[in-house]
Formats: C-alpha cells, sequence, structure tokens
C-alpha cells in the first residue's frame, strides 16, 4: 500500500471540523435541553408573581412566528394580489413580504425583559423623577377575566413613556409596545426587539401588503392573549394636547373580533402626565411647521451624548436634581364583549364603512377615558393658573388661589391631582420652582408672570390638562381621585435642574 502524505494544517482542519459535529450532534442536544429546562423554569416562576401570565405566543420561536405569519391565507391573498398589479413574479413579492415579517415580528426574551429592561426602567425612571402611582384602580383590574387579553391604552407625552410604564407594569406583566421606526437604530433595535416591542412604519398607507402584514401579526398576538401597550394618538404630543387617535392598530385587534368567542379584549385606559417632559422643547418648536408637514424626529447620538455630558458635568458639581414629578394613572377597564353586547354590535358583519365608522365611535371613546385618567400635577397646576390671567403678573397669593380653586374643580370632576406630602403650598412652590428655574416664569419681587419668549413651553404643560379643566362635577368622583392621601416617599425639598 501507498503512503498518503496530508499537510498539518488540512489534518488540523479535519479534527476540528469533527470535533465541531461529534459535539452538535452528541453534547449540543443535551446542553440545549438544559437551558430551555432552566428556561422554562424561570417563566414558571414569573408566572407564578405575574398577574397578567406570560402567554405561549410570546415564547415561540421568532422564526416560528414569520413563518406562521407567511403562510396566513389573508397574507397570501395579499402577495397575490400584489404580484398581479405589480406584473412582479410571486416569488419576488413573497420575499417582500418576509422582509416586512422579519421587521415587524420580535424576537421576547424574558431574560431581557425582566433582568435587563425592568431593571434598567426602573433605575432610568427614579433617576430622572420622583414617581409616582396615581389611581392604581386595583380592584378592577383584579375582576379581569385572567384568559382576557389586556390592552393598556395611553396618551403618549415623551419617548420616556416606554420607560415608565415598563417599570410601573413589572409586577403584573410584559408588555408588548408598537415602536415608531425612531427606534430603529443599530444595537438598539436588537434590544428593543427582544423587550418584546415590534416596529411600526408611521408613514405606510400607500403600501397595502405591509399593512397586511403588520395587521395579520397584531391579530394573531392579541387573539393568543399577549398583554400589550399602545399609543392611540400615534406619536407625540407638541402642543401637549390630546392628539385625535388613529384607528389603524385598534381595528387590527379588534376587526374580527368574536364576542362568543373564548378570548375577551379588555382594554385598560392609562394616563401619564410629568412636570418636565425631556423633549418639550423639540416638540414645541415642531409645532411651528407648516401645515400637513410631518414632524422629523431623528436620533442625533450628538444631542444624546452632550446632554448626558452636561447631567454628568452637574452631578460632579452638586447640582443635578431630578425633573420633578412623573405619575402614572390607570382608569376603568373596558370589556370588548360587554361594549359589543351592550351597543348590540358584531364588527364581523359590518360592511367595511360602517366598521370604519364603529372604530372611529370606539377609539373616540378609548381616548376620552385615558384623557378623564391623566393626572394633574404641579406644573400643569400653575401653568394653568398663569394662563389664565397672563396679561399681567400675579402675586403668589392669586397664584396660590387660583390652585386651589382649580384643585377643587378637578377633584369634583374625578380627576387625580397628586399633592406632594399632602400640602397645597408645597404643590404651589414645586410648579414655580420647576418654571421659574427653566426660566419660563420670571419673577419680580412678589410677582410673576409668564416670559413672553416662553409662552408656547408654558401653554404645552398647561395644555396637559387642560382637557380636564371644566368637566364639572356632575361625573363622579373615581376611587383614586382623592388628593389628599399623605404621600410618604416624598422627598425633603430640593431645587430641580437647572438647564433650560
Amino acid at each position: 500500500m501507498g503512503t498518503i502524505s496530508l499537510p498539518v494544517w488540512f489534518v488540523v482542519v479535519i479534527a476540528v471540523l469533527a470535533a465541531i459535529g461529534l459535539t452538535d450532534r452528541l453534547l449540543m442536544p443535551g446542553v440545549r435541553w438544559f437551558f430551555r429546562r432552566r428556561a422554562n423554569r424561570a417563566i414558571e416562576l414569573l408566572n407564578e408573581r405575574l398577574s397578567l401570565k406570560i402567554q405561549p405566543f410570546k415564547l415561540t420561536r421568532r422564526q416560528a412566528l414569520i413563518d406562521a405569519l407567511m403562510f396566513d391565507p389573508e397574507v397570501i391573498r395579499a402577495v397575490e394580489e400584489e404580484a398581479r398589479e405589480s406584473g412582479s413574479p410571486r416569488q419576488v413579492v413573497m420575499e417582500k413580504a418576509r422582509t416586512y415579517a422579519n421587521e415587524v415580528v420580535p424576537a421576547f426574551s424574558h431574560y431581557t425583559y425582566f433582568r435587563i429592561g425592568t431593571r434598567l426602567a426602573r433605575k432610568l425612571s427614579r433617576m430622572l423623577y420622583r414617581v409616582r402611582l396615581g389611581n392604581s384602580n386595583d380592584k378592577a383590574l383584579a375582576e379581569i377575566d385572567p384568559n382576557s387579553t389586556v390592552v393598556f391604552v395611553m396618551n403618549h407625552r415623551s419617548n420616556m413613556d416606554y420607560v415608565l410604564v415598563t417599570y410601573m407594569a413589572a409586577s403584573s406583566s410584559a408588555l408588548s409596545y408598537a415602536v415608531g421606526e425612531w427606534a430603529r437604530v443599530w444595537a438598539l433595535q436588537s434590544l428593543i426587539r427582544a423587550m418584546g416591542a415590534y416596529f411600526v412604519r408611521r408613514y405606510s398607507t400607500g403600501n397595502a401588503l405591509y399593512r397586511k402584514v403588520l395587521a395579520r401579526y397584531v391579530h394573531m398576538s392579541t387573539m393568543a392573549g399577549v398583554t400589550q401597550a399602545v399609543f392611540p394618538e400615534g406619536g407625540l404630543s407638541k402642543d401637549g394636547k390630546l392628539r385625535p387617535p388613529k384607528f389603524g392598530l385598534l381595528s387590527y385587534m379588534v376587526g374580527g373580533f368574536d364576542p362568543k368567542g373564548g378570548r375577551d379584549v379588555v382594554f385598560v385606559p392609562v394616563g401619564i402626565n410629568y412636570d418636565r417632559v425631556l423633549e418639550d422643547r423639540v416638540l414645541t418648536s415642531s409645532a411651528a411647521a407648516g401645515e400637513g408637514e410631518r414632524p422629523r424626529f431623528r436620533f442625533n447620538p450628538g444631542v444624546l451624548m452632550g446632554f448626558l455630558g452636561r447631567s454628568v458635568m452637574q452631578t460632579f458639581r452638586g447640582r443635578w436634581f431630578r425633573y420633578g414629578y412623573a405619575c402614572v394613572s390607570f382608569g376603568k377597564p373596558i370589556s370588548m364583549r360587554r361594549y359589543l353586547e351592550e351597543n348590540e354590535l358584531d364588527f364581523r358583519s359590518l360592511p367595511d364603512g360602517k366598521l370604519h365608522g364603529e372604530m372611529e365611535r370606539l377609539g373616540l371613546m378609548l381616548m376620552d377615558e385615558v384623557g378623564r385618567s391623566v393626572p394633574a400635577l404641579p406644573t400643569s397646576l400653575v401653568a394653568t393658573v398663569l394662563l389664565e390671567d397672563e396679561s399681567r403678573p400675579l402675586s403668589l397669593f392669586n397664584i396660590k388661589t387660583g390652585v386651589f380653586n382649580l384643585i377643587n374643580e378637578l377633584q369634583k370632576a374625578g380627576v387625580h391631582v397628586h399633592v406632594p406630602r399632602n400640602d397645597h403650598d408645597y404643590l404651589v412652590e414645586v410648579g414655580l420652582r420647576m418654571l421659574i428655574l427653566r426660566h419660563l416664569v420670571l419673577v419680580a419681587g412678589d410677582s410673576y408672570r409668564i416670559s413672553p419668549n416662553e409662552r408656547d413651553l408654558v401653554a404645552y404643560y398647561a395644555n396637559a390638562i387642560a382637557h380636564q379643566v371644566g368637566r364639572g362635577a356632575g361625573e363622579g368622583k373615581s376611587a383614586g381621585s382623592a388628593a389628599g392621601k399623605p404621600d410618604e416617599a416624598d422627598l425633603p425639598p430640593e431645587p430641580v435642574a437647572q438647564s433650560k
């Protein structure tokens, strides 16, 4: 027999490949089983303490969800229609639909959400704000059928909303958000997908195929019981007022809802308010854009690094403090099944025109409930009083009188008013301090007036509760609206951030 000589490098490569093959076939199945078992056990422990359980759909492998979406009959029909109208080969259109599915479908990781995401959310929220819970509505939330799909419907004041609500709801459930394209930046989008969020193209009305893929994913996740959080306004408020709701995601969730099916859909209104919104100047500046122009909120690393740098310098100098209060308040849950029964409706049998009208009616009703849930905070209260008589300077006595009267009016209307330390005088002090240190209000002796160059920004904070002013006392008082409850967690007086 002859001898075959092989180079040493070739033998090494063959040996490495053989070792990899043996590891994959013999060792990896056992390793995967071990970690899968630990992961399943961790999820079981999580579900024991969560009031809204993590559904199997949320834990399904991402590729399996994408495949299920691609073989959905409605998506297939949309692909065939797109191919017929555009003249493109069916396979090309199918790949386009798969691209959309890859963009939409999240990759939820319970470890990322609860060990990283919620901890970061808690630290960031408490670092920036004094976080408070307004009306918790615990009794009503506890009465929700555990088999229901719960959808938290919220107003949208800041990109901090995602962080704040994730922190506040961490003990109840893992939320799935619809996130705009602003978050599709390198590294950040992977973290957001791992948190269970899905991306939505804001301006995609003319792309029927994309809208169908998005609609089917939202419908599938809703029918599977995934707890979700949505912002009906579709974007941040630029003037502080509640924006008219959009009905796209809402129609995807309940357009084919079966009132006699096994799973109800329950909407929980959530109101959010801040003493200071991080993006307030950007938002009020964009409000001056021409009618019909799209606001451009682009992620700018330079702006972010500048903000962080100034914050670090203020921290070293002992001049950085939190941005006042941030408060989340929960409204009365609304059962979709009960809503349809009371109105004798079945969305599945309605023609398109009638269905659109009913979706609009439902969306406006939900947005009204969200508006009722928005808590009143010191900055909004003081800003409202200053704007009511902005033609002349107001004394501290005038401001206090106006704020006290406004609090009484809001409480009679069932609005949650956060009164720090149960001290109305301190509430006025906190609100004025925030406005003065940001140079939004000018002081001359014992008189206060709005800075002429900052009226829009003061109005932005007053508009947060403008929809609640004048509601009247005939609507009853909610369980959590009492402002006289002592706030033991409040800290001693401290100045707020001194940057504009």
